[in-house]
């Protein structure tokens, strides 16, 4: 038989318990508690670049390997002038290239600014996170770092590239000593970039973005892209995101962090990036509205949640992204929050 001794303390040990409240799992733990989508998203030129990773999560890579494997496509491609070898240079007909990535699981970033002659700078910032206990390196320093690390150097601008900058360097201004090219000529003005975002079934996730910049910019000029919380951000407890577009407008609203921080408080990606953009043109100064108050630039957020859901959005209409999930790559329209 038990003692008055052995009753009381079990019955103080039991009322005890029992005046605790039970503790709620925040929503984010359980939310990792439940197997997630594999899903890749990207800007539009990510269409062949979203399968590849898509296919490379499935088979058990890491979701930042994959990604950047993604995104290699688009920067060894001398047609896509956004990024990578062909990316249309800045005044001086030098090719200057940004990347930065960040990888959910282990909660590393790296990202490299004004790197020359590597086609690649996406591998870079892998390896300045890899390799180093920096975040960021830039310029001659990171051309450098890339050439001790096993990189090849090459010449960026191509002969397509090129042209473009002769044909816009000699309409600069009619008394200047450069001859016109003859005929109607499209002069090439870009901000484009590629960012894609990923998570696996586990719930693990990673975000990169790799430009040239923008088409003509002064030497020296860092957009949003290697700018960790703007140009990307990931969060393994709750999504990534990341943009394309007019950088200068992202950097002042820390787009990539702000996005996931809306997931964070319950906002589905589409509505995040939304309400990221908002922010944007509350944000932009008077010179770069219209006469509507509207922004003379697109910029365009994509979001991957932890559970695989995803959505972009635009301040304008027409724009697209790529995404590629159980049901296969494809291209979907982005939201927005003026009709053009």
């Amino acid at each position: 038989m038990p003692t008055r001794r052995d009753f009381l303390a079990s019955s103080t040990a039991a009322l005890a318990a029992a005046s605790i409240p039970p503790h709620p799992q925040p929503a984010v733990q359980r939310a990792a508690s439940r197997r997630a989508r594999p899903t890749v998203i990207a800007s539009s030129n990510g269409l062949r670049g979203v399968t590849l990773a898509y296919d490379q999560i499935i088979a058990g890579a890491d979701t930042l390997d994959a990604i950047i494997a993604g995104v290699n496509i688009q920067e060894l491609d001398p047609d896509d002038q956004s990024v990578g070898l062909g990316g249309l240079p800045n005044k001086d007909g030098v090719v200057q290239l940004d990347a930065s990535c960040m990888h959910g699981p282990t909660k590393r970033a790296g990202a490299v600014g004004c790197l020359e002659d590597i086609a690649t700078p996406s591998l870079v910032a892998k390896a300045i996170m890899d390799y180093t206990d920096h975040i960021m390196l830039v310029g001659d320093d990171a051309r450098r770092f890339a050439i001790e690390m096993g990189f090849t150097p090459q010449n960026l601008l191509t002969e397509k590239t090129r042209q473009d900058w002769l044909r816009w360097r000699a309409r600069l201004n009619a008394g200047d000593a450069y001859l016109d090219y003859d005929g109607d000529v499209d002069i090439k003005f870009t901000t484009g970039t590629i960012n894609m975002n990923a998570v696996n079934s586990a719930g693990d996730l990673s975000s990169v973005t790799t430009t040239s910049g923008m088409g003509w910019k002064v030497p020296g000029r860092v957009g949003d892209s290697p700018i960790i919380g703007a140009g990307q951000y990931c969060d393994n407890s709750v999504g990534a995101a990341g943009s394309t577009g007019r950088g200068e407008a992202n950097i002042k609203v820390c787009g990539g962090f702000l996005t996931v921080e809306f997931m964070r408080q319950g906002l589905a990606p589409q509505a995040a990036c939304l309400k990221t953009l908002e922010r944007v043109v509350a944000m932009t100064e008077s010179r770069l509205l219209d006469e509507r108050g509207r922004p003379t630039f697109n910029l365009e957020f994509y979001a991957v949640h932890k559970d695989g859901r995803y959505g972009a959005a635009a301040l304008y209409s027409g724009s697209e992204f790529a995404v590629c999930d159980a049901r296969g790559p494809r291209i979907e329209k982005s939201a927005f929050l003026y009709e053009t």
